[in-house]
């Protein structure tokens, strides 16, 4: 009783003298706080995450509208996937919020502003209509949206999961405790599944749950309905803790990747066969059908007077691009576990100077933002795009010139309209089709000149966009290109070097001896590196490896190949042979992923092949020929309205005039070309990112370089079929119109 006396007033004295110096608030018998996982989460959550998270708790504040009572927990357990810091009712309160904004902003732009400024001849119901249908479409997105942000989280989670289990396991072959485990692979891995894994040990510091099984059960659970495969794993990797020999516990880790691995070859081998359908649908509805419809446009706008560009405008590069892309998404959701690649600038800030353009002067090196020169090549391509419409803003008529037997010379100058073969604007006067007088208004511009030099804005955002996304990625993807060579022979290199601690060298003289019998290899240069380093430098294996400066690490930057290494030195400290076991086991687990990647790869090799052929070559062809078809029929029926509008009166023309007269004016070949130029643009943006899902998952870096990649190269291929089938089918026109012409 003495001693517990004793312990009591310890404790007390040390209680009070705690408070007197950190205040009375600072200690108690709560729960542990830490900022660590508030700290890595503010870290490594994306953007629009965080933008979506203010925007929620701002309508919660305006709107305050509570959810049904039946849906708060699916909304509540989507919010805790994506680790987001909004509530149901906020959820529920942006989705209605945003679509009466959208209402609000089609009246006052589509209606009001334009009968104020105008007296009401520029007022149009079209921009309110398509508000009110806007706003009606993107309420249940905006409900669903937690889901469907939990959706892309689990699919980049579940694509980092082979790598998860792999380093589990590695690390647990040689120490046995789960705790340590999972904080490995947290440290390996990327996000979001690094994030998860930090929350579990978070959970634990902060007492949520008492034992890192309790959390991780906790988390698992949540995986229960869309990937079964990572909960059995886990579930094996638990078990080896409470087998009674070590060859059990072995045995079980091991049936822990293995079931990983094919389960994931299973369901991969499905979702590409049940891909084929939904990629076709895609395809049709998305490419084929759109631009089929642009081939009857021309006429159908010609009928109806009413329509405008803009109304394409929003039904072409709107209402279809976000068709496409939620096809798109939908399609991604369904792909089951993968191999992700992380972004070897985000994972080592070391490697961040090399997103942007190094540029040498001397010894010194300048580095430059991709941004600014993307932003110079998309200005100046604009510019000269929208000149046309910025010259005959500044001199009208007479900045309009034309090519005809007079020679080139400005309109003004031009004493028989008849002789023009072709202009570089060419507005038109806006006849009244009651009175046949004119209004006084012009609609251009309808020249082949203006046409041609409208080619320049879908350069601007293909080139300006594609310089963006390759220079950001270019040197970096070469780095880890050559990391991934590595990773491809490094299973071999880790059986050699095992072998070699297996044989009693020490790890210092087995990397030599390696590096001597693989040398002209990369794994040799690798283990070349960390040699010199340890001979030369005076270097410990550790150092020699991991240096930040100089480590070998720093010029083979691989998560898979540091993981092998940490566990090469953690199993060291056990023995050599315990070292040895254990590389060779990594080799092996090495040798069985890579495996499965190939066959993977294989499955989707008939599928990814149909769509980049529409990405690099199709899709640009088919509009580029479209552009060219409508230039002709808009120059012709221009031209021929123009000239019997002139000879209406004249005998036995009576009925071909009035024929030719039923005719609109059309939509100018200049934003039409734009309207597609644009679509097409952006139908290459949505399935370079929908091939880069389906084939590598979520591999941001990846799908930067495809980008920058496929964005230059089928702009270039539009534009330049484009320019093409213009002229030739704008000559093609100009000796129909004067052959009709002269007849008449």
């Amino acid at each position: 009783m003495g001693t517990d006396d004793d312990l009591e007033r310890f404790k007390r004295r040390y209680t009070e003298r705690l408070q007197r110096e950190l205040g009375e608030e600072q200690v108690g018998s709560g729960a542990v706080s830490t900022s660590d996982y508030d700290n890595f989460r503010k870290q490594y959550l994306p953007t629009h995450l965080s933008w979506y998270e203010r925007a929620c708790n701002a309508a919660e504040k305006v709107f305050g509208m509570k959810p049904d009572k039946k849906a708060v927990p699916k909304i509540q357990e989507a919010i805790d996937i994506c680790h987001l810091h909004v509530t149901p009712t906020g959820v529920t309160s942006l989705s209605l919020l945003v679509p009466a904004l959208i209402i609000v902003a089609g009246l006052v732009f589509g209606w009001m502003l334009p009968y104020v400024l105008s007296g009401g001849e520029q007022a149009s119901f079209f921009f309110v209509i398509v508000g009110l249908i806007a706003a009606v479409a993107v309420i249940m997105p905006l409900q669903k949206l937690p889901f469907f942000l939990a959706n892309n989280w689990r699919l980049k989670a579940s694509n980092q999961m082979v790598l998860c289990v792999f380093y589990i396991v590695t690390y647990m072959r040689h120490t046995s405790n789960l705790e340590l485990a999972v904080d490995f692979a947290a440290e390996h891995l990327g996000p979001p599944l690094s994030v998860d894994l930090k929350k579990i040990i978070w959970n634990i510091e902060t007492e949520k749950y008492e034992s890192v099984k309790e959390s991780l059960d906790a988390y698992l659970m949540t995986w229960r309905n869309w990937n079964m495969e990572f909960i059995e794993s886990m579930h094996l990797i638990q078990s080896s803790l409470y087998e009674s020999s070590e060859s059990r516990r072995v045995d079980a880790l091991d049936k822990a990747l293995k079931v990983m691995l094919d389960e994931t070859y299973e369901k991969m081998l499905h979702y590409a066969h049940d891909l084929k359908s939904p990629l076709t649908t895609l395809h049709m509805l998305g490419v084929i059908l759109p631009i089929l419809g642009l081939v009857i446009l021309p006429l159908v706008v010609s009928f109806m007077e009413n329509v405008k560009w803009y109304h394409i405008f929003v039904l072409y590069n709107v209402a279809l691009p976000l068709g496409v892309f939620y096809l798109g998404k939908n399609i991604l959701s369904t792909r089951p576990t993968g191999y992700g690649q992380a972004d070897i600038a985000e994972m080592n800030p070391s490697f961040k100077k090399y997103r942007s353009v190094l540029v040498r002067f001397g010894k010194q090196e300048v580095q430059v933002n991709p941004l600014f020169v993307a932003i110079f090549v998309f200005a100046l391509f604009f510019l000269i795009g929208v000149s046309p419409l910025l010259l005959w803003t500044a001199g009208g008529e007479c900045a309009d010139f034309t090519l005809g037997s007079e020679g080139i010379k400005s309109r003004c100058d031009i004493s028989d309209k008849n002789s023009i073969r072709f202009s570089l604007l060419d507005y038109r006067d806006v006849v009244d089709k009651e009175d046949k007088t004119k209004t006084g208004k012009k609609l251009g511009p309808f020249g082949l000149g203006a046409s041609l030099l409208s080619l320049a804005v879908p350069l601007a955002f293909g080139i300006g966009g594609g310089l963006w996304y390759r220079l950001r990625s270019k040197n970096v993807i070469k780095i880890r290109k050559k990391a991934k060579q590595l990773e491809k022979e490094f299973a071999a290199a880790l059986f050699q070097l095992g072998n070699r601690l297996g044989d009693g060298y020490p790890a210092e003289i087995a990397f030599q001896k390696v590096a001597g019998v693989m040398e002209g290899t990369i794994s040799g240069k690798f283990f070349e590196l960390v040699s010199i380093n340890i001979q030369k430098n005076g270097m410990g294996v550790e150092k020699a490896i991991f240096d930040p400066h100089q480590g070998a690490l720093v010029y083979y930057p691989s998560n898979l190949i540091e993981s092998s290494m940490k566990v090469l030195l953690e199993s060291s400290k056990k023995g050599p042979l315990i070292a040895s076991q254990a590389l060779l086991n990594v080799s092996e687990y090495i040798k069985q992923m890579h495996r499965v990647d190939e066959r993977l790869r294989d499955l989707m090799a008939d599928i990814i092949s149909s769509m980049v052929s529409q990405i690099k070559f199709l899709t640009p062809a088919i509009a580029g020929i479209v552009i060219g078809i409508t230039s002709m029929i808009t120059q012709i029926l221009g031209t021929l309205t123009d000239r019997l509008s002139d000879i209406t009166g004249a005998e036995g023309l009576g009925s071909g005039a009035q024929f030719i007269d039923s005719f609109g004016m059309g939509v100018p070949t200049f934003f039409f070309q734009i309207v597609v130029g644009l679509y097409v643009v952006q139908i290459v943006y949505l399935l370079t990112v929908l091939v880069n899902g389906i084939q590598n998952g979520a591999d941001k870096l990846n799908e930067r370089y495809l980008l920058g990649k496929n964005l230059i190269k089928s702009t270039f291929t539009y534009v330049a079929i484009a320019f093409i089938v213009m002229l030739l089918f704008s000559i093609i026109a100009g000796s129909i119109v004067n052959s009709v012409g002269t007849s008449l």
